[in-house]
C-alpha cells in the first residue's frame, strides 16, 4: 500500500499540503516526497513492496509527466520488456512504466492495465491532472474541491478533511480529465452470457482464479495470507501452496472464548502444511479498539465495522510481530457468487442484479475493510478474487446456473475445486459463517452490550434525530458507530451510500441486522 495526493492549484500553502499526506503516512511509511508543479502540487507516501530500492521512489517523471500510483501492475514484467526497447528504467517498480504507456497510448491504457490501482498523473503538455481508479475500487481515491475550488484527489477521505466539508468517492471503473470523470468500465455489465456447460464452467473458474492468485504471488516484500478456514481464503492458501511449493505463511484470528473459525483455519494450515499462527483477542481489546477503527476505516456502516474488528487486530499483531508486508485475503468472492440472503432471491435475474449492485458498491464495504484494516498497519492487501479477468467470466455465467438450486451455496466455486486434493471435503462444502461471527459471536454480542450501556432508550431516540437528513441509525450499535464517525468526519456521512444490509424486499430478508446470523437459512453455518 501507499498513499497519493494532488490538489490542482496553490491556494493552500505547501506546509498544509504536507501535513495532510502526513495524516495517512501509515500507508506509506518508508518514504515520503511532495513536489510542486506549474499547475499544484502531487505527493506520494511509499511502502516498498516492488523494486525496493531508493530508485523505486514516486513520483515518476518522464518529459515532464508525473505520476504516482498506488497500486500493483500484474503482469507488468512483460510489459517491461517489451516498452524497454524505446524506454530506459531505473527501478524494479511496477508503477515506473505506467508514463511509458501514458505516453503511447494516453488515457486507453486504464483499460487495459490488469491491475488494482488509484493513481494521479500530471500531464505537462496540458499543465493538468488526471486521475484513475481500478474498475472494483480495490485501491481507494477520494476527491474534494477545496474553498478555491481547485479539484484535490486522495488515497483516503482523511487527507482532504482540512480543506472541504464535501468529500466524495472517486468512482471505480472512471477516470477524471479535463473537469469530467468518465466510465472507461463497467465491471459489473455482461453483453451476453457464455454459453457454456457446468463442467466447463467449473474447469474455468478453477483456470482463472488459480491465474489470479498466482499473480498476485509476486512480490519482493514477504508474503502473508489471511486463513479464516472458510471456502474463500481456504482456496486462496490451498492455491498459493500449491503454486510456491512451499510451507506459506498464514494467519487466523478468534476470541478467546468462543472463536468458530479457528478450529477451520487450523484443519487448513495443517492440510496444506503452512506455517500457521493464531491470533486471540478479547472483550476488552475489542471495545478499547472500536474508536480507532471508525477512524481508520471512515465509515459507520455496521457489518464493515464489525467485520473489521477482528481483521484490524490481527494485522496489527502481523506488523508487530512479523517481516509480513503483503496480505492475501478471500474478499469478492460473496458478492459474485452468493451470500446467505441471496440463497431467497426470488429469480435468476433478482440475483444477477444484486450481484451487480454489491459488486459496483465494493468498494464501500468489505473492500474498504480490507485496505484499512490491511494498510493501517503498513502492509499491503491483495485480493484474488478480485481479479479483473476471473470477474468478468463470473459475472457471464448465466444466473440460472449461479442460483442456489443446489441446496449448497457458492455451489459453482466449491466444484471448480473439487477432486483436486487442494482441499479436504469437510472445508470445501462446509457452510460459510458471517466474518464477524466466526472470530466469535460473543464479538458482536459484547459490542451490543456496550453500545446498550452507552445510551438510554431516550438517548437513543434523541440523538438519532440529528442524522434524519442520511443513514439515520436504527439500533443502539448503528447510534455509537454514527457518533463516533462524526467525531472524525463531521457532515461527511454520504461518503457510504447506505447501510449493508440483505435486500429487504426479498422474502426472509426483512431483517433488522445485517449479520447473516439472524436469517432462517444460517442453519449450520458458524458451527
Amino acid at each position: 500500500m501507499c498513499s497519493i495526493m494532488s490538489c490542482a492549484g496553490k491556494s493552500i500553502l505547501v506546509e498544509e499540503f504536507k501535513a495532510a499526506l502526513k495524516a495517512t503516512e501509515c500507508r506509506g511509511p518508508d518514504a515520503t516526497e511532495t513536489i510542486e508543479l506549474p499547475a499544484g502540487y502531487i505527493g506520494f507516501n511509499r511502502l516498498a513492496i516492488m523494486g525496493l530500492t531508493p530508485e523505486g521512489m514516486q513520483p515518476f517523471e518522464l518529459n515532464g509527466n508525473y505520476v504516482v500510483c498506488n497500486g500493483e501492475l500484474y503482469c507488468f514484467r512483460g510489459k517491461k520488456a517489451e516498452l524497454s526497447k524505446k524506454y530506459s528504467f531505473k527501478s524494479g517498480s511496477d508503477c515506473e512504466i505506467i508514463l511509458p504507456l501514458y505516453n503511447e497510448k494516453g488515457i486507453s491504457i486504464f483499460a487495459e492495465l490488469d491491475a488494482e490501482f488509484a493513481m494521479i498523473i500530471y500531464d505537462a503538455k496540458t499543465n493538468s491532472f488526471i486521475a484513475a481508479r481500478d474498475p472494483i475500487g480495490i485501491r481507494p481515491l477520494f476527491y474534494a474541491y477545496n474553498v478555491a475550488g481547485e479539484i484535490m484527489f486522495a488515497s483516503e477521505a482523511k487527507n482532504l478533511i482540512p480543506f472541504s466539508k464535501d468529500i466524495k468517492p472517486f468512482p471505480p471503473g472512471h477516470y477524471y480529465k479535463d473537469g469530467e470523470f468518465v466510465c472507461y468500465m463497467d465491471i459489473a455489465v455482461s453483453d451476453s452470457y457464455v454459453d457454456d456447460d457446468l463442467d466447463q464452467i467449473f474447469t474455468t473458474i478453477h483456470t482463472k482464479l488459480r491465474a489470479g492468485i498466482e499473480k498476485r504471488l509476486d512480490a519482493d516484500a514477504p508474503l502473508g495470507f489471511l486463513l479464516s478456514g472458510g471456502l474463500d481464503s481456504s482456496i486462496v492458501c490451498a492455491v498459493a501452496a500449491e503454486i510456491l511449493k512451499k510451507p506459506i505463511r498464514t494467519f487466523a484470528v478468534g476470541m478467546t472464548e468462543d472463536a468458530i473459525d479457528l478450529k477451520y483455519a487450523k484443519e487448513v494450515a495443517s492440510y496444506i502444511g503452512s506455517d500457521h499462527t493464531e491470533i486471540y483477542i478479547n472483550k476488552e481489546l475489542v471495545l478499547s479498539n472500536i474508536e480507532e477503527v471508525i477512524r481508520i476505516l471512515e465509515t459507520y456502516d455496521i457489518t464493515t465495522i464489525r467485520a473489521s474488528m477482528g481483521m484490524y487486530l490481527i494485522c496489527k499483531a502481523i506488523h508487530d510481530k512479523t517481516d509480513v508486508r503483503v496480505l492475501l485475503t478471500g474478499e469478492i468472492s460473496d458478492e459474485i457468487f452468493g451470500y446467505k440472503y441471496t440463497d431467497f432471491a426470488p429469480s435468476p435475474t433478482a440475483f444477477q442484479e444484486e450481484a451487480q449492485k454489491r459488486l459496483r458498491e465494493l468498494y464501500m464495504y468489505d473492500v474498504l475493510r480490507a485496505d484499512r484494516c490491511i494498510s493501517a498497519n503498513s502492509i499491503e492487501a491483495r485480493v484474488p478474487f478480485g481479479d479483473i479477468d476471473f470477474v468478468r467470466y463470473v459475472m457471464s455465467i448465466d444466473p440460472a446456473k449461479k442460483i442456489n438450486t443446489y441446496n449448497k451455496g457458492k455451489y459453482l466455486l466449491r466444484k471448480a475445486f473439487d477432486n483436486t486434493k487442494y482441499l479436504p471435503d469437510t472445508i470445501l462444502y462446509r457452510e460459510k459463517a458471517a466474518f464477524s461471527d466466526a472470530v466469535g459471536h460473543s464479538m458482536v454480542d459484547y459490542i451490543k452490550a456496550y453500545a446498550e450501556t452507552k445510551y438510554s432508550d431516550y438517548d437513543f431516540e434523541e440523538l438519532s434525530q440529528k442524522y434524519n437528513y442520511h443513514a439515520k441509525p436504527f439500533t443502539k450499535e448503528s447510534l455509537l458507530y454514527r457518533e463516533l464517525f462524526e467525531k472524525y468526519y463531521p457532515g461527511q456521512a454520504t461518503l457510504v451510500r447506505d447501510f449493508w444490509m440483505p435486500n429487504k424486499n426479498w422474502e426472509n430478508c426483512d431483517v433488522n441486522d445485517p449479520s447473516a446470523r439472524v436469517l432462517k437459512n444460517y442453519g449450520a453455518s458458524g458451527k
